[in-house]
């Protein structure tokens, strides 16, 4: 069986890619997906997200390393298995990142990757229901949900902010990317809008796209240097050669795409050969560099019978999903992320580097059962850490799980910044608007204040937000710790890609659905040839901007 293109990964990028590579109706496409199709009722709620990670279903769950930073702790790491991947199980989230990302991405010799070269693919792939505008898209083939925050949480989050004196601005993704404001969603009607439901769907009746589920990759087929195909293994256990004419793309994911290239040789040549494997490309580079955003959580009683407890409960919570599936109205068509604030821990750093967010119902960590009390959390996520992490191959059997160690918190200015952000968040709770909803902090708890305390509580609860990226890098082939270029090819092997989060040079500012989104649109530019969207030059606030 030969085709044109063969992607690995029906995820967020790979679905992008099915949809650009096969719209002409020439080109053939194999698109080869691990997990099952995305039928599951499950699949289109948006409040059944702890439902989806919670099963293995359709989330690969991998089991992470023991942390040495954070006591052994081992994280799952939820990554999606089923068609649009993590897209079709995330909190659907919907934010780009700063553009000093993407100038960051350019000044670190990836040509191509600046705000003003990426801004018209973030807007290509939009249908966004605020309207288009010089920085929004209005007829992309993503719908992305603007909320109207109601719940008074919500109102008093965004108001403490600005009693607190942080900027607000009225959209997080346009001018203004610092402060508090509204948080987008992938949700339309009240159903979660995954890639697969926004670029596979409209093209799978093409008959030049073929589409293989349940069918789990085991290595590329390289002949001198050169992608020439797949082996797989199918649902029944058959074993499966199919061949490239043109380009074997890997979008498996952070995880997965560096797993991929190293079963096929090419890797840190040390590791290949530690686990026997025979070694076609020294690189590196590959498996190093995993970036992800830590998390931790604060959690207060509410003094107002506002949260959402009551809603999870018995006769209530089958009432929020019968009427669901009646008309997809209620509290299970929403994420419960309405609102968010992008901030600098200090004066001194460049741009917003803790991301605050905010849900009307406090959760228990290891269950993620609600409190049985009204209450609400807030969560601090650091979105440029400084530590590093790596991913490793087991054994030379591609069903073996990799090693993930992430190493969060190694790096001391990690713990710094994410011990600011805690202390925000209770000035945050202090101010006016919170008097008659905010009362006792459950957890860390007021009486916790020192240094040594707090980093004490993040040595013993530090979360993950699940944005695993950088493990496939971009950079010049002269960076020794680069595995593709500005256009995705992996160094020193021809027709062989990587398309996905694990070619970030460093993780985007925020969730890392959005960006994979933009990137997987601009290089299927560079796949067919096109020339690049004209750049957009917009105007930006910056924090120079404060008076």
């Amino acid at each position: 069986m030969e085709y044109d293109y063969i992607i690995v990964g029906a995820g967020s990028a790979g679905c992008v890619l099915a949809n650009r590579l096969s719209a002409d109706g020439v080109n053939t496409v194999l698109l080869i997906e691990a997990g099952p199709e995305n039928r599951a009722l499950s699949l289109k709620m948006p409040a059944a997200v702890l439902s989806n990670l919670n099963s293995t279903k359709h989330n690969w769950a991998y089991q992470g390393e023991p942390e040495p930073f954070l006591n052994g702790k081992q994280f799952k790491h939820d990554r999606g298995k089923t068609l649009g991947g993590s897209s079709s199980i995330n909190g659907m989230v919907f934010i780009r990142g700063h553009a000093q990302d993407f100038d960051g991405w350019r000044q670190a010799g990836c040509e191509g990757w600046s705000y003003a070269e990426v801004l018209p693919y973030f807007k290509r792939l939009e249908n966004y229901e605020g309207g288009a505008d010089e920085y929004r898209g209005g007829s992309g083939p993503l719908k992305v949900h603007r909320p109207v925050p109601e719940h008074p949480i919500y109102k008093a989050f965004l108001k403490a902010g600005e009693q607190a004196g942080f900027p607000l601005t009225d959209d997080i993704c346009g001018y203004c990317q610092e402060g508090f404001g509204v948080l987008d969603s992938t949700v339309s009607d009240g159903e979660r809008v995954s890639t697969a439901v926004s670029y596979l769907d409209p093209v799978r009746h093409l008959t030049n796209l073929t589409i293989v589920t349940q069918a789990q990759v085991q290595r590329v087929l390289l002949e001198d240097r050169r992608a020439t195909g797949v082996v797989y293994k199918d649902k029944g256990g058959n074993t499966i050669t199919v061949l490239a004419n043109t380009e074997v793309i890997l979008s498996a994911g952070a995880v997965a795409s560096p797993q991929l290239l190293m079963l096929s040789g090419i890797g840190p040549a040390e590791h290949l050969r530690t686990v026997g494997i025979n070694v076609v490309k020294d690189l590196p580079g590959v498996g190093q560099n995993l970036n992800d955003h830590p998390d931790f959580v604060l959690k207060f009683k509410c003094l107002q019978p506002v949260s959402l407890w009551p809603e999870t409960k018995g006769l209530a919570k089958l009432t929020a999903g019968v009427r669901w599936l009646a008309n997809r109205k209620g509290i299970c068509g929403s994420n419960h992320f309405d609102v968010v604030a992008c901030i600098r821990s200090a004066p001194e750093v460049d741009y917003p580097d803790i991301q605050l967010t905010v849900s009307p119902v406090a959760v228990d960590d290891e269950t993620w059962s609600a409190l049985p009390l009204h209450a609400f959390q807030i969560h601090v996520g650091l979105m440029q850490a400084y530590s590093r992490g790596s991913i490793e191959l087991r054994s030379s059997d591609p069903a073996a799980p990799p090693r993930i160690l992430v190493n969060y918190l190694q790096d001391s200015r990690d713990r710094e910044a994410m011990c600011q952000g805690i202390r925000m968040v209770r000035q945050l709770v202090e101010q006016p608007a919170f008097e008659a909803l905010c009362g006792e902090e459950i957890y860390p708890g007021e009486n916790l204040q020192s240094e040594e305390e707090l980093n004490q509580c993040l040595t013993n609860n530090t979360a993950s937000q699940w944005h695993l990226s950088g493990t496939a890098r971009m950079g010049l082939s002269t960076d020794n710790g680069a595995v593709v270029d500005a256009e995705g090819r992996v160094h020193g092997v021809d027709c062989l890609r990587v398309v996905d989060a694990s070619i970030m040079p460093v993780v985007t500012n925020g969730n890392t659905n959005s960006p994979t989104i933009m990137l997987a649109e601009k290089l299927s530019d560079a796949i067919l040839g096109k020339p690049a969207l004209a750049r957009i030059d917009a105007d930006l606030w910056t924090s120079d901007n404060v008076s």
